[in-house]
């Protein structure tokens, strides 16, 4: 048996932003990425982020977080979409001082009431230590830094932590989200709607830069094409990465 731990993390508001912009807004990703989520774990057990980097190759939290086991299981009500709303801001400070007026307005893209179910556990790669200072806060609900939803706006709340162990089983369908190289077959159900959501996320880092490398991720309840070996919490499928 594998051990995890499981929780839940949501807040009121969430901005996971994309990099490229328009004239008009910042716009976010649907649901969280591993990057963002990995920043929000180290700034829990106090690792430094991009601010702290100075000449090592990545930041301190995804350097030593990133190759944690990470599963994200989306809020199975709304199907995975959450609400967004464009806030509207007022920034008369640095850069806007060159704008017309000296005011800048800026324009950013919200999540509403996000939430997701979160699973990670160690397959070794994470020094031991490391890791079970991370399991020891998370249980206990200790924090060096709070913990936020993309940037500082956007306070995290984290509850229902819990260790568990889960199972092992040839999986024909994934509660969580999953990369694209997985094929997808057909959806068989009388009782709900079908939905196939697909957003390209950062799945790492680029060494040099410490740019956002991409891969198409899927949340669905579509069947598999072919069964797969994966990992289960009762009645979750689970798609680790």
């Amino acid at each position: 048996m594998q051990k995890a731990i499981k929780f839940k993390l949501f807040g009121k508001t969430a901005f996971f932003k994309k990099p490229e912009v328009n004239e008009y807004a910042y716009f976010t990703y649907n649901n969280i990425h591993k990057i963002a989520l990995l920043g929000i774990l180290g700034a829990i057990i106090g690792l430094d982020g991009y601010n702290q980097q100075r000449e090592k190759t990545y930041p301190e939290f995804y350097e030593k977080l990133k190759d944690l086991k990470i599963s994200i299981v989306p809020d199975k009500k709304l199907k995975g979409i959450y609400p967004k709303k464009i806030q509207t801001f007022n920034n008369s400070v640095g850069y806007a001082s060159n704008e017309e007026g000296g005011n800048l307005i800026v324009r950013e893209q919200w999540l509403e009431n996000p939430s997701w179910t979160i699973y990670i556990y160690n397959d070794g790669t994470v020094e031991p230590n490391l890791y079970n200072k991370l399991k020891e806060y998370l249980l206990q609900g200790k924090t060096v830094y709070i913990p936020y939803l993309g940037k500082n706006d956007h306070p995290a709340s984290i509850t229902q932590v819990e260790e568990i162990e889960l199972g092992k089983e040839k999986l024909d369908y994934i509660d969580s989200i999953f990369t694209e190289n997985i094929e997808i077959d057909s959806f068989d159900s009388v009782d709900e709607l079908a939905y196939l959501i697909k957003e390209i996320q950062p799945i790492k880092l680029q060494e040099e830069y410490n740019f956002y490398e991409y891969e198409p991720f899927i949340y669905t309840n579509y069947y598999l094409k072919n069964e797969i070996e994966g990992y289960t919490d009762r009645n979750t499928n689970l798609y680790f990465f």
